[in-house]
């Protein structure tokens, strides 16, 4: 009898140890997810990232285990024609994952097939570009903010302007000094908002500089407003700013991941543009394997990714050189996937909910995608030396011209004057740069002299 009680008792207790085990092991969830950055990350043999503090957060609140592996086929997770599910959709449904935690987008289609908790994160379709994908600044970049008409116009205006009546008030008792040459000289002059003689006295003369001044103030008033809206529009997304004008160019290539929720956007879509964008991308097979690939693509010039909002945001984050058009569309939603009829979709959507409500979202979200261009900000608002170029050409110009023009009027005038005193050319010009050169070093000695005896 005592041996019978024994045994009893040794198989009620190794029962019980059987189910504690049971439970145990019940209580272990096996997640899958996929290396991205900044939501999985390897650091050593462990994973970090969005996802895995998220992760731990939801294993606080509803008290379980897990033991995270990444996806076998490194894929999101895609149907094909027959039915079956790759990637951490297809390890759910089959049972070899209890949950897939990762920027999974809610959509109809994986929802038929698994159950989707609430969105952690909301997010939309855009397009990630390299800063300088417009054409490049030309020397006479300066002159962009009016079209060659009118510049035309403005020439004939200065010109006309210039040949305006004649001066003379007294024709017969005084001298014209608006001679073609001054009246150039004082229409220029007007046009850099400076005052240069000889001024007008006749009222004619004067109610066309009246006019002239009002004309050039009102043009320096638009060429500089043209001018900045010009370098604010090409220092930040270039001639792209949103999907028409994706679809509506040649230039720029553009492409999104292959089997990814922005491809079935695209494919499904009734938008013109948006047909337009697919069926591009279809001829040009223009996809990329991973969000790595185009990130890299886009750093390198004329290729412009399109995808996940948040996604690209990380991107503009990490790399300064790129940036992300203001335009998102397909709003849409990052889930945590169970398989269907899990009882745990209901308790994560509720985890998920309080801690949106508590703020903790939004603390990762800012953890994770912390910006390392905010040093670069300031500076890359300011004027490059390149978008300067042609206008330090034209005054490069200007110098050169105007040196040589003074050594072909002291050539001139050296000629003149070695006929009269029957020199040479070289010894009357060497005399005038001596002199020259002495008075600039006598005007400049006897100032503080002067002073002093003052």
């Amino acid at each position: 009898m005592h041996d019978i009680s024994m045994g009893c008792f040794v198989c009620v207790a190794v029962l019980l140890l059987d189910l504690g085990t049971c439970t145990a092991a019940q209580s272990e969830l096996k997640i899958t997810t996929i290396k991205q950055d900044p939501y999985t990350m390897s650091k050593g043999s462990q994973l970090e990232g969005y996802c895995m503090d998220l992760l731990s957060e939801l294993a606080k609140k509803l008290g379980f285990r897990f033991k995270v592996h990444l996806v076998k086929d490194a894929s999101y997770g895609r149907q094909d024609d027959s039915g079956s599910w790759n990637g951490m959709i297809g390890e759910v449904v089959r049972g070899e994952a209890d949950l897939a935690v990762a920027p999974l987008t809610l959509t109809a289609t994986r929802e038929k097939a698994v159950a989707m908790s609430k969105p952690y994160m909301q997010t939309g379709i855009s397009i990630l570009l390299r800063k300088d994908v417009s054409e490049s600044v030309g020397f006479f970049h300066f002159l962009s903010p009016f079209s060659a008409q009118t510049w035309g116009g403005i020439v004939a205006a200065y010109l006309g302007a210039a040949l305006s009546p004649c001066e003379w008030s007294q024709p017969k008792g005084e001298e014209n000094n608006f001679s073609l040459l001054n009246s150039l000289w004082f229409a220029a002059g007007a046009l850099t908002l400076q005052g240069v003689g000889p001024h007008p006295k006749a009222l004619s003369v004067r109610v066309v500089c009246c006019s002239w001044w009002l004309f050039a103030v009102v043009l320096l008033a638009c060429y500089f407003s043209n001018l900045s809206s010009s370098h604010a529009s090409e220092s930040s997304q270039g001639s792209v700013k949103g999907f028409e004008d994706l679809a509506n160019q040649d230039r720029v290539e553009y492409g999104c991941l292959a089997g990814s929720s922005t491809l079935a956007f695209f494919k499904n879509s009734n938008n013109p543009a948006y047909r337009r964008i697919y069926e591009h991308m279809e001829r040009t097979n223009s996809f990329v394997s991973s969000m790595d690939e185009g990130v890299r693509l886009a750093r390198e010039g004329h290729f412009a990714f399109i995808g996940e909002s948040v996604s690209l945001d990380l991107a503009v984050a990490r790399h300064c050189d790129l940036t992300r058009t203001h335009e998102v569309i397909g709003m849409r939603g990052y889930s945590i996937v169970a398989p269907l009829g899990s009882p745990l979709i209901k308790n994560l959507s509720v985890a998920i909910l309080q801690l949106s409500e508590a703020g903790e979202l939004s603390y990762l979200r800012s953890k994770w995608w912390s910006s390392s261009c905010t040093g670069d900000s300031a500076r890359s608002s300011a004027l490059q030396p390149h978008s300067l170029k042609g206008i330090f050409l034209v005054l490069g110009l200007g110098l050169v011209l105007g040196i040589l023009l003074a050594v072909l009027e002291l050539t001139a005038r050296s000629r003149r004057t070695a006929g009269d005193q029957k020199k040479s050319c070289c010894t009357v010009l060497s005399e005038e740069l001596s002199q020259r050169l002495k008075t600039t070093t006598i005007n400049t000695s006897q100032e503080p002299s002067d002073k002093e005896g003052a």
